[in-house]
C-alpha cells in the first residue's frame, strides 16, 4: 500500500508541473530508451512523450542521416532501429514488392560524426533478384576523410577502432514504411589487410539463417580516409 501511495503522490507531483516545462526542458535531454519508458509511467506523460516532434528531433540527432526524412512515424522509426530484429515476428503481407530499399548509414569515431549518407537501392532489377544482396556506399573512385590518425603500429590501429568506431545501417521499406538496423553498433573484428595496406572494420548480426556483414575499409599513413563501406546478406549455409 505504502509503494502504491508513493507512486500516486510522484505522479500527482508531476502533474502539477507545467507540461510546457516538462516538454522544453526535460522530455528534450532524454534519449529514446529513456523516453519510452518515461512514457509509461502515467497517462499524462506518456501524452506528453508521444509528441512526433520531440521524437522527430531524437531520431535526426541519434542518426543525422534521416534529417531530411519526414516527422511523421518517427517514434515507430525509432522503435524499429532501435530494437533487436525478430524473425518470429509476424508479417502482414510478406509477397508485397517494393521497389527499392533505402539504406541510412551513419559511422561515428570518439562520438563525432564522421560519414552519414542515404542510398537507395533498386529491387525490380535483374542484377538485384539474381545476386547476393550487397550495397556499396562509397564510391570506388572516391574516399572519405576521417580525424583518424594511424597508430605507430597496427595493434594500435585496430585496438583504436574496436573501441571507438561505432556503424549504424538502417535499411528501410519505404512502402511499408518500417525499419530494420543491420549493424552491431561496434565492430566485431578489426584487422590490417597486408596486402592492401588497409584495415578493416567488420559490423555483423545474425538473423535467422541469415547474416548481415558491414564491412568499414580506411586507408593512409597518417591521417586514414574510408575507402570502403559496404554492406553484405548472405545465407549462413552457403559460407558452409
Amino acid at each position: 500500500m505504502a509503494g502504491c501511495s508513493s507512486s500516486s503522490t510522484v505522479t500527482n507531483l508531476i502533474s502539477t508541473v507545467h507540461h510546457d516545462i516538462i516538454e522544453a526542458h526535460i522530455l528534450t535531454r532524454l534519449d529514446g530508451p529513456t523516453l519510452a519508458s518515461v512514457s509509461c509511467a502515467s497517462s499524462h506523460l506518456h501524452e506528453l512523450a508521444s509528441n512526433e516532434i520531440l521524437w522527430s528531433k531524437l531520431r535526426r540527432s541519434t542518426w543525422p542521416s534521416t534529417a531530411a526524412f519526414s516527422d511523421d512515424d518517427s517514434r515507430l522509426f525509432f522503435s524499429d532501429a532501435y530494437s533487436v530484429l525478430d524473425t518470429a515476428g509476424s508479417v502482414s503481407d510478406p509477397d508485397r514488392p517494393f521497389p527499392e530499399l533505402i539504406s541510412a548509414v551513419d559511422v561515428h569515431y570518439r562520438g563525432k560524426l564522421i560519414l552519414s549518407r542515404v542510398v537507395k537501392t533498386e529491387t525490380t532489377t535483374a542484377w538485384f533478384r539474381s545476386s547476393p544482396l550487397r550495397i556499396d556506399l562509397v564510391d570506388a573512385k572516391d574516399t572519405v576523410p576521417t580525424p583518424i590518425k594511424r597508430g605507430r603500429w597496427a595493434e594500435d590501429t585496430c585496438r583504436d577502432l574496436e573501441q571507438e568506431l561505432t556503424l549504424s545501417w538502417i535499411v528501410i521499406d519505404p512502402v511499408g514504411k518500417r525499419a530494420a538496423n543491420l549493424s552491431s553498433h561496434r565492430a566485431v573484428s578489426v584487422r590490417r589487410n597486408w596486402l592492401s595496406g588497409g584495415v578493416e572494420a567488420k559490423f555483423a548480426t545474425v538473423v535467422g539463417s541469415v547474416e548481415c556483414v558491414i564491412t568499414v575499409v580506411t586507408c593512409g599513413e597518417e591521417e586514414m580516409h574510408v575507402k570502403e563501406v559496404s554492406l553484405r546478406v548472405e545465407k549462413m549455409e552457403e559460407r558452409i
